[in-house]
């Protein structure tokens, strides 16, 4: 019935996960465990087997690291999509994993919604992090501004990214909603999105690649 099943390999040397893992996939009908590992030689020593098309791997591994493991694994299979998995939530870390070309980076501990929606993620975008991962990248572009933007347009953007309304901007502002709203078309515009929740998506990839500078 499902022909398609993407292959799945977890590499955790905490093997306190490894049951969680096991339960967790056997109801992910589109996926299927080839395998959980406790080191990435273990994976790379069963790696032509297993052939998988997503890798989960912890960052804190004996011997080679998880982020160290990346180039390992990508000399196997280059476009396999790689999961970090940690409970280190420190920005320097998350941007090395991506700098070493990780394709998302989760919190642990991690649940079966965590995974699944990891999942759905890689295939929608081909990236994927968790929530908290995400404030701390949206903080880091909140009060700073940007040469796209006049000074008008970055105060707008400092509190869209705030979550404030339209009102809202207009009374921190002094100016009235209409002239609010002439500033998000031209971010809209200068953005070349349709919407707040894009356009905030957009700054954050923004952000995000600037800091991985």
């Amino acid at each position: 019935m499902f022909a398609n099943l993407s292959r799945i390999i977890v590499i955790d040397d905490d093997v306190n996960y490894h049951e969680a893992y096991q339960n967790y996939f056997e109801s992910f009908l589109e996926y299927s465990l080839m395998g959980i590992y406790r080191t990435v030689k273990e994976a790379l020593d069963n790696y032509d087997e297993a052939r998988p098309d997503i890798i989960f791997s912890e960052v804190e591994l004996p011997d080679v690291s998880g982020i160290e493991g990346i180039q390992l694994l990508r000399k196997k299979d280059q476009d396999v999509k790689i999961i970090m998995l940690s409970t280190i939530k420190d920005f320097d870390m998350v941007k090395k994993a991506f700098k070493k070309s990780a394709n998302g980076y989760l919190s642990k501990p991690v649940n079966e919604r965590t995974l699944y929606n990891a999942l759905d993620s890689i295939k929608s975008n081909g990236s994927t992090m968790s929530n908290d991962i995400v404030s701390q990248i949206i903080s880091k572009f909140q009060g700073k501004s940007y040469s796209l933007f006049s000074e008008r347009e970055n105060q707008v953007v400092e509190y869209l990214s705030q979550g404030a309304t339209y009102k809202t901007i207009a009374e921190k502002l002094f100016v009235t909603a209409s002239a609010v709203n002439f500033h998000i078309q031209n971010i809209y515009l200068k953005l070349n999105v349709n919407s707040k929740s894009e356009a905030l998506r957009k700054l954050q990839e923004m952000e995000f690649s600037r800091a991985l500078i």
